[in-house]
């Protein structure tokens, strides 16, 4: 298993232990808690990480994809979170943007 694998599958673990911890002392703790806005800074700093990572040093599929196109996922995504909110919509946006990248340069 690559070292970026094994990295992932501990993130994913990580953010479940995380929430489950969070579902175990929901009811008892504000939500300004210091321990709820501990435990949401770790996962967003991790996941931050990991898109940097895709971004600047892909591995698989994404190597293929130039990184001014995946910049400009990234940034789709991002005005569409700001204007529209939710994550669907980000989601695909960043998408259509990172696709639309990698066909121009294909071509």
């Amino acid at each position: 298993m690559a070292g970026a694998d094994l990295a992932l599958i501990l993130l994913i673990l990580a953010c479940a232990l995380l929430r489950a911890a969070g579902l175990l002392v929901a009811g008892r703790l504000r939500p300004d808690h210091p321990f709820v806005r501990w435990a949401a800074s770790v996962a967003l700093a991790t996941l931050a990480a990991f898109i940097m990572l895709a971004i600047l040093a892909p591995g698989g599929a994404l190597a293929g994809i130039p990184w001014w196109a995946r910049a400009a996922g990234v940034l789709g995504a991002l005005a569409w979170m700001r204007f529209q909110g939710g994550m669907l919509g980000p989601l695909l946006a960043g998408l259509a943007v990172t696709a639309g990248g990698w066909a121009i340069s294909a071509a």
